[in-house]
């Protein structure tokens, strides 16, 4: 831990992304760029275990953002990182060929099946009584919600008919937001991974519940995805937890989007539309972008 004593010739703000982190781009006097994100006091403690497991998670030797430095400043609690120069694969998702769009998911799906070898604690509670609870608040988000999917109880019935399939899943350390907005290629045309501050333990097969982002902005980039961390083996079980995880997840969208206005709340109206789609009203555990 360090006072942030670092004198910096250029401070751009970042406006991307849901954190309530104030992110900034810094320019230091030697003409390094660095990643600064600042946090209220307040949440200290949780800041200061995300920093040492972005410090594990670097060892593994991954295209991320590198840790640096974490302190206090004037501001809060700040966090220095190593800063990427390019562009967010899903502003050159269009551009590139179909080949080059798989290509990427493939390394993206062997970049999170190394983020998957770091153990859960061993006090960590079980996957299934956690996460029945996760799924029950999200019924009742759903339920209580003044807006609804068009046929969204068919994702209540599919959880409701699957919940047994969370019985003794394993649990692992998990990025938290692994979806394509969190995704950049470098000057060099490798993928980076990118704000690990949503880091969570849990079943390492929920980590794939943010997918339908990728497969909405390129089928071949999610396809990749999951041939790349399972080597082309897919199991049956993943599908099958797949459309529970998602469907667990989309319940929660639409009350979650609500305070974000009427555009976010079409936003997530065209993916359970899409989901509806792809999984056969579901009726069919492998999403036609896959098959």
């Amino acid at each position: 831990m360090g006072v942030l004593a670092v004198k910096f010739c250029d401070i751009q703000p970042i406006h991307k992304g849901y954190s309530d982190d104030k992110k900034y781009c810094v320019t230091a006097k030697d003409g390094v760029k660095y990643l600064l994100r600042i946090s209220p006091m307040r949440e200290y403690a949780q800041k200061r275990v995300e920093f040492q497991l972005m410090h594990r998670v670097a060892a593994l030797e991954l295209p991320m953002c590198m840790p640096i430095k974490f302190g206090i400043c004037r501001k809060g609690v700040y966090s220095l990182q190593s800063w990427i120069d390019g562009a967010d694969l899903e502003d050159i998702l269009p551009d590139l060929s179909e080949e080059a769009q798989y290509d990427y998911g493939l390394e993206a799906g062997r970049i999170l099946k190394r983020i998957h070898t770091l153990p859960a604690p061993q006090t960590q509670e079980q996957w299934e009584s956690r996460f029945n609870r996760k799924m029950n608040r999200k019924i009742k988000l759903y339920s209580e919600c003044p807006l609804k999917y068009e046929n969204g109880d068919l994702f209540i019935q599919y959880i409701q008919e699957n919940r047994a399939l969370i019985k003794n899943r394993p649990q692992t350390y998990q990025h938290g937001d692994y979806h394509v907005g969190n995704m950049m290629v470098d000057c060099a045309g490798h993928l980076q991974i990118i704000d690990f501050n949503r880091h969570d333990y849990g079943d390492p097969w929920e980590e794939f519940n943010r997918i339908v982002w990728a497969a909405q902005a390129s089928p071949h980039l999610a396809k990749g995805m999951v041939d790349g961390y399972f080597d082309s083996r897919v199991p049956q079980d993943f599908w099958r937890l797949l459309a529970l995880y998602i469907s667990s997840n989309t319940l929660s969208s639409l009350p979650w989007g609500i305070p974000f206005g009427a555009e976010q709340v079409g936003i997530f109206q065209k993916q359970a539309q899409d989901l509806l789609a792809w999984y056969d009203n579901m009726q069919n555990v492998i999403p036609s972008w896959y098959r």
